[in-house]
């Protein structure tokens, strides 16, 4: 298990430089027993070096792609896979590590694709008044996956909100429930940069 100060969703990228002793422990292990697979969990409270910090019970499956090194330091790619529940943290020596129970994948119809156009029109309107003011990850341009599944998570995961809303987000019951949450963090988002015509129901055209 891997505690960070960040939220990884689904079919989401994730770049780490690991230099902590416990977790070169942890990807030395994994890579004596031709694993590729490690989990992420939020921190609630606590930074992310030296332990002793509390985390979220809720999670996402992250998949190494790739390992590279440097001095003292090994950069780590991955990429966001199926979400998990914590139910149990064990002994943390070497490592963080728990018992999770697997959360099912979210399932798309069809009859969504009316709310998934509203809700990427509003995240892509928010990234792009947020760039205006902030430095983003994610340009509003950026392509989503042909898959709708995919698409949908990747959406959630360029939204520009706190770690909270992301939680928020990981937690979704149903693709509707996603789809309705990521919507109405776009549309906070434009509000929160002020956005004039955010306030109203109208959306201008792109």
């Amino acid at each position: 298990m891997f505690p960070l100060g960040s939220v990884l969703l689904p079919h989401m990228p994730l770049q780490l430089r690991v230099f902590e002793e416990r977790y070169l422990t942890m990807l030395s292990h994994m890579i004596e027993a031709d694993s590729t697979e490690f989990g992420v969990v939020l921190i609630e409270r606590g930074q992310e070096v030296g332990g002793g910090e509390q985390r979220f019970p809720f999670g996402t499956v992250a998949s190494i792609i790739e390992l590279g090194s440097g001095e003292g330091m090994v950069a780590v790619t991955a990429a966001g896979g199926a979400r998990f529940e914590v139910l149990e943290w064990l002994d943390e020596n070497p490592y963080p590590q728990a018992v999770v129970r697997e959360i099912d994948e979210l399932v798309w119809d069809d009859s969504l694709l009316p709310l998934r156009a509203q809700a990427e029109s509003a995240v892509r309107r928010a990234l792009a008044i947020a760039s205006e003011f902030t430095e983003q990850r994610w340009a509003s341009v950026v392509e989503l996956s042909s898959d709708p599944v995919e698409a949908v998570w990747q959406l959630a995961g360029i939204c520009p909100v706190g770690e909270l809303d992301q939680l928020r987000f990981l937690r979704a019951g149903t693709m509707l429930e996603l789809l309705t949450a990521v919507h109405e963090a776009g549309v906070a988002a434009s509000q929160e940069y002020g956005a004039p015509w955010a306030q109203g129901d109208e959306e201008p055209d792109l």
